[in-house]
């Protein structure tokens, strides 16, 4: 709790002050964001936009691959099979995050080139889909503990009436352990939004207002870790910009947790 307030404090009394002199109303509804040229120009939408086109691109490959995987390793795998392969999958959650960005900036961007797609050297669509690939442990491993804490006795009673084991899988156990999926997805899209490294290195430093996966693209972080590195003085105004972003961030990142709660509050499955 110290460590948040901490965070709250040291972020949102910069940001204040950033916004005694940028009107609030302007940097919410803005679509230019240039506040390191002149004339300066604050408003925060494409950093937005270009954030959500990620997480979406990302949300693609972690769901459906990370749920398909936690329904192999809970209903379909042996328990030899499972415990090499949950270690191994899981490994991929160690790999640092700046060489999931080389490699979709040095290899994803030119194999789907190669397969005729017109991507800046930079874009939205192969950090999407690296990042992906990086959450997949996380839903995955979150996803099977759930289901792995639904009682054997449902599926008995689904076997026992006739079902195959995929009826069982998708009909009994994930409806069971939806609050825990739920969960890790919330827990996987958050974290898509709040990575830096692969969307630095491999989306690019454009913010433009698009939805179009193959241009280049600004996030949130993105602008965070460019703009901290000490080129521009500290206390001015585009210095603030950095505590602004990262309010912004910071409040995001927390509506989605507070509606995460929720959801796992209403569809949590209590067994004797």
């Amino acid at each position: 709790m110290a460590t948040t307030i901490g965070i709250v404090f040291a972020l949102f009394l910069p940001a204040i002050e950033f916004f005694r002199q940028v009107s609030l109303v302007d940097y919410l509804t803005g679509t230019e964001w240039a506040p390191l040229f002149e004339p300066a120009h604050f408003g925060v939408i494409p950093l937005i936009v270009g954030t959500i086109s990620v997480t979406i691109w990302a949300v693609f490959v972690c769901l459906p691959f990370g749920l398909g995987a936690a329904i192999y390793l809970s209903e379909y795998a042996h328990r030899r099979t499972r415990a090499i392969l949950k270690p191994v999958l899981e490994v991929l959650a160690g790999i640092p995050t700046v060489v999931y960005g080389f490699f979709a900036l040095t290899f994803v961007t030119p194999l789907l080139r190669d397969l005729g797609l017109p991507l800046d050297v930079q874009n939205a669509l192969a950090a999407g889909l690296v990042m992906g690939v990086m959450l997949i442990p996380t839903v995955a491993s979150v996803s099977e503990d759930a289901m792995s804490a639904v009682p054997r006795e449902l599926r008995d009673g689904a076997y026992a009436l006739g079902s195959t084991r995929l009826q069982v899988s998708t009909r009994i156990v994930v409806p069971a352990a939806i609050s825990g999926i739920i969960a890790s997805f919330v827990l996987a899209i958050s974290r898509a939004v709040g990575e830096t490294m692969i969307v630095l290195l491999a989306a690019g430093q454009n913010p433009i207002l698009t939805f179009d996966p193959v241009s280049a693209v600004e996030t949130m972080t993105a602008f965070i870790a460019a703009t901290g590195q000490g080129d521009v003085p500290t206390g001015s105004l585009e210095y603030k910009t950095i505590f602004a972003v990262g309010a912004t961030l910071f409040l995001v990142t927390f509506v989605m947790n507070l509606f995460s709660i929720r959801l796992v509050r209403k569809f949590r499955e209590v067994y004797e």
